[in-house]
């Protein structure tokens, strides 16, 4: 039985959520806050979002969304063009080549590879832009935003499980 106009339409929106919380996520994570210092060092967001669907729902967040995402994020902030998607594309590449090891683990499994995988990320935005700029930036913002990314992991992670059950369960 062929699907008709509005079951064709529910797919290609469901199919859309992991794109859609990503950037969603992204925003949240530019907007600037008043206490003091915190704008510089801010959470990835969007790097979690990429990690957990590159887990979960590979299937539904392909390179080109994290691309134009990674794009997004570096005219966001400022970093020059292509850092942020490199780091992301980077991401998503090192959780689909080990795809075994990541899926079916336990949460503390998850959270423990991704701390490894948003230091290699950090270190190579931080890599990239110091190339770009010719010397090395300051790695404490990159070190204090690895440490609020790792920490607010479980919080987005259960957001966006919440999501996937109530929005993604039957596609």
């Amino acid at each position: 039985m062929r699907p008709n106009l509005w079951q064709r339409i529910d797919m290609f929106v469901r199919h859309q959520v992991p794109l859609v919380l990503t950037l969603m996520l992204l925003l949240i994570s530019v907007v600037p806050s008043h206490a003091a210092g915190l704008t510089r060092i801010g959470p990835m967001l969007a790097l979690i979002a990429v990690y957990y669907w590159a887990i979960y729902r590979p299937d539904l967040l392909g390179i080109g969304a994290v691309f134009l995402i990674g794009v997004a994020q570096d005219l966001l902030t400022g970093t020059p063009p292509g850092v942020a998607a490199l780091a992301l594309l980077l991401t998503q590449a090192v959780v689909l080549s080990q795809y075994r090891f990541f899926n079916a683990r336990s949460f503390a499994v998850t959270w423990w590879a991704f701390s490894l995988v948003a230091a290699g990320a950090m270190t190579v935005q931080w890599l990239a832009v110091s190339l770009v700029y010719g010397t090395l930036v300051d790695a404490s913002a990159a070190f204090y935003g690895y440490l609020m990314t790792v920490a607010i992991y479980p919080v987005v992670g259960w957001l966006l499980a919440r999501v996937q059950i109530a929005f993604l369960r039957d596609v």
